[in-house]
């Protein structure tokens, strides 16, 4: 589960995988929850037979996607409403780059959702096309698909504000000094929920994850594979685990990657509330080895000194916004880099000493918006949109307020970091204009494979927790532990440990006879930049703070 670039608070005046031939029976529904006597479950089997009969239809991808040749782009249609399958329909969009091995070493497609909710796929194939070393093994064997899930991107696209409006900076501090603050946040979140409803009505009441699950069982069925071969990080973890809870055996490889708690009293209130710990959690942890670098950023020898610059920073901030445009919410957007991933800790102090000595430019750069980028702010826009309407129709939230300010008065006394940041972003929940669901009971049924999890130990946006709780609910699986790391997304980063194990599933199916740990990959010293790999694995996620 990835959190939004922008809280609500911040949105200004205006309102954060063998035989691949499909015959029939591989069209039958699985034994999952759906049922097959379900309207919804009628309705996947009737898109996934005529997504299979028409294919996709391959061309070189629009100027405007940004993606070249060998990558290939198309689009799958799927119905708006499951139950109503001969009714609107919207289109899917998604790309490849095909496998680089031997007719012979093929296994089919390999799809891949990268989080949010609201997170764009569409840059996975690039693993292959740069040469992405990590990957190598599996591009002989698989085909590199991503998509745009429902609502995002070039896939029926919502939106619930001007983008500019947005992005607009600077915000209203995310931490309120009063109850008038508190006031001016919940007119905020009502008008954005109100947004989502006028811009984005039609489409709103649909865009569930239990929906977003059916309409990759019907790319899988157009991508001409008999079985789902799936990679999920973050949010994409409780995306492959609905998968397998509705479609158990139509699941080949499930590869789930820094995973949601997926019990149904977590989603996705409480998620968020845990979150907000794990946060806190690891900026201490980082704030501790800033204290140990001390002699090259200068910022303070203790994590306490490390702590009051923070809060001398924010304050600073919220007095005279840093270039113009940076108060505390755009510092905490850019500062929670380092929680999420732990080869941002050098790239963000860096940043901060370098504002400390003088070099007001670096942080502007980093933490401030551009205004001037419309593609990229409407991108967010529309990631945050989705991110909204997916969590708040997917379950039931608290809709009394008394209760969202008591659980979160009291966790900001010990969990200041990201507390009050997270309930702005998540409170048009409570004031949610159209029925939320009930959210999915989450188990692997007849048929499904193991399915290998893996997640670091510190994990911030998905505390570790989530693991243990799917493996517990999906009979068979395997648990790769990176111990004593934290960065959120560790498929796409070095560590041997874990990249041979993925390797070894994913081109045979194999997995150790018990769960595993491995030693943390390392963390950056001081000059040292971002590594590759973990630079692109944040590019695959939705914006972060």
């Amino acid at each position: 589960m990835n959190r939004r670039k922008a809280t609500i608070g911040a949105a200004g005046a205006g309102a954060l995988i063998a035989g691949l031939i499909v015959v029939p029976s591989a069209l039958a529904d699985g034994a999952g929850q759906d049922g097959s006597g379900s309207a919804e479950a009628r309705g996947v089997k009737a898109a996934a037979a005529h997504a299979a009969k028409a294919g996709v239809d391959w061309k070189t991808c629009p100027k405007d996607w940004g993606f070249d040749k060998p990558i290939q782009c198309g689009y799958v249609t799927v119905p708006v409403d499951y139950a109503k399958p001969d009714g609107r329909t919207i289109k899917i969009a998604v790309n490849r780059v095909k496998s680089t091995g031997t007719k012979d070493e093929r296994q089919g497609s390999l799809v891949y959702n990268p989080g949010g909710p609201g997170g764009s796929g569409m840059r996975f194939p690039a693993r292959v096309v740069d040469g992405n070393p990590l990957w190598t093994k599996a591009a002989k064997a698989y085909d590199f698909v991503g998509f745009d899930p429902r609502g995002v991107g070039h896939s029926a696209p919502i939106s619930c504000m001007d983008p500019q409006e947005f992005v607009k900076a600077p915000k209203a501090d995310p931490v309120p000094d009063d109850e008038a603050d508190k006031t001016a946040q919940r007119k905020l979140a009502k008008e954005y929920a109100d947004g989502c409803k006028e811009r984005s009505g039609g489409l709103l009441p649909h865009m569930t994850t239990p929906n977003t699950a059916r309409d990759l069982d019907v790319v899988r069925a157009a991508l001409g594979d008999k079985k789902l071969n799936f990679l999920g990080v973050s949010y994409g973890t409780y995306l492959g685990a609905v998968y397998s809870t509705l479609f158990p055996d139509h699941v080949r490889r499930m590869v789930v990657d820094s995973v949601v708690n997926p019990s149904r009293d977590q989603i996705w209130y409480q998620n968020n509330l845990d979150q907000d710990v794990a946060f806190q959690m690891r900026w201490d942890d980082w704030k501790k080895w800033v204290a140990e670098h001390d002699a090259t950023y200068g910022i303070g020898d203790t994590p306490a000194k490390v702590e009051k610059q923070w809060e001398k920073l924010r304050a600073a901030a919220k007095k005279e916004p840093v270039g113009g445009v940076v108060g505390p919410a755009e510092l905490l957007d850019f500062f929670t880099s380092a929680p999420y991933y732990d080869q941002a800790w050098a790239e963000v102090a860096g940043v901060w000493s370098a504002y400390l000595k003088g070099d007001e430019k670096a942080l502007v750069e980093a933490a401030g918006p551009d205004m001037a980028d419309k593609a990229g702010n409407k991108q967010s826009e529309n990631g945050n949109a989705v991110y909204t309407s997916v969590e708040c129709t997917d379950a039931k939230w608290p809709t009394s307020w008394e209760k969202w300010d008591k659980d979160n008065s009291e966790l900001h006394e010990k969990y200041p970091f990201l507390t009050w940041s997270n309930a702005w972003l998540n409170l048009p929940c409570a004031t949610w204009p159209v029925k939320q669901q009930e959210a999915l009971e989450i188990g692997g049924g007849k048929g499904l494979p193991p399915v290998l999890i893996t997640q670091a130990e510190r994990d911030a946006a998905t505390p570790y927790g989530g693991a243990v709780e799917l493996q517990k609910r999906l009979k068979g699986s395997r648990l790769i532990t990176e111990k004593d790391a934290g960065s959120h997304g560790i498929t796409n980063v070095e560590n041997e440990c874990i990249n041979k194990r993925v390797d070894a599933y994913l081109l045979k199916g194999t997995v150790d006879k018990k769960d595993v740990t491995c030693g943390p990959h390392t963390t950056p010293e001081p000059e040292q930049a971002p590594a590759k790999a973990e630079a692109e694995a944040r590019a695959q996620l939705p914006a972060l703070p």
